[in-house]
């Protein structure tokens, strides 16, 4: 079962403008070390204390990297622009899952669906994370084969655990909202440091992921290894909850810089794609941990 996260660069809204790893290097046509500098996105004026002014957040000189400024004449992105467009992408994903739990029963020729349509999403979001404009098919054809995997993995779990995919709803939502509540109580400041530190210990976490799952595959590691039933695995279930959090905030963050500074409004379209994609991680590690909390094995 994917548990990984697929999109690790894909923080922000566009690799030319700097979110895609957080990019601490100058670009042309922005506003450069002077505090005072001209807001890229105003319309002429002069704006004190642009954020985008300073180099990721207190270092002099460079920016962390603003979405594209949206040329005259076009919509720039609003807070419903984000929603319709996550509600979109979130209702595909519930919609496959749904229709996968319905016609494709628990066998392993479903199982065998479920891997294809995960590898097949996993490719719709690696493309789409190096185009250099949001494409909504392909978002929404993510959304659509993530969502018969989540179907038929959910349905998986019910069967074993009745209840886990409902349990494992409410344990999203509620980490969802935790999260933002945090977010916007200014407990948690979004800066180049914090996303380093945090896609370090990511990266980390996703690679010795991987060679927990080589040693389980040549039977080195039994029961699951790291990612076994019992105590363990939910420490390592966890942790990354707590990085699928730590995905949201740097989301709130891209959402809340989008708005701020004159986004395009089609760049609403990589909000709802970061959101699903974290949303996505979130609830197959709060699955599974469901799992574990109720395993009577």
């Amino acid at each position: 079962m994917r548990s990984s996260n697929p999109v690790f660069s894909r923080r922000g809204f566009s690799r030319d403008h700097g979110y895609a790893g957080f990019n601490t290097a100058p670009q042309a046509g922005y506003a450069g070390a002077d505090p005072y500098a001209q807001n890229p996105y105003a319309q002429g004026a002069q704006t004190p204390q642009n954020p985008y002014a300073h180099t990721g957040y207190g270092q002099p000189g460079v920016q962390y990297g603003a979405p594209p400024q949206a040329p005259a004449g076009t919509g720039r992105m609003t807070m419903d622009d984000v929603v319709v467009r996550s509600a979109m992408t979130l209702g595909t994903v519930a919609l496959g899952a749904v229709l996968a739990w319905a016609l494709l029963p628990v066998s392993p020729t479903s199982y065998g669906l479920a891997v294809g349509s995960a590898l097949i999403a996993f490719v719709l979001a690696m493309v789409q994370n190096f185009k250099r404009t949001p494409v909504p098919a392909l978002i929404l054809g993510y959304a659509a084969f993530e969502g018969v995997f989540l179907g038929v993995i959910s349905e998986m779990y019910n069967s074993r655990w009745q209840g886990a995919p409902f349990q494992a709803v409410l344990g999203t939502m509620a980490v969802t909202g935790a999260t933002l509540l945090i977010y916007k109580a200014g407990w948690i400041r979004v800066t180049a440091r914090y996303a380093r530190i945090g896609l370090a210990i990511a990266m980390a976490f996703v690679a010795v992921m991987l060679v927990n799952l080589l040693l389980v595959a040549f039977g080195v590691a039994e029961d699951g290894g790291l990612r076994s039933f019992g105590p363990l695995g939910a420490v390592v279930g966890i942790i990354a909850i707590l990085l699928g959090a730590f995905f949201l905030t740097l989301d709130f963050k891209q959402i809340e810089d989008g708005i701020a500074y004159g986004a395009p409004r089609n760049e609403s379209w990589l909000a709802a794609f970061g959101l699903t994609v974290t949303l996505v991680w979130i609830y197959l590690e709060m699955l599974r941990l469901v799992a574990i909390f109720t395993n009577n094995d």
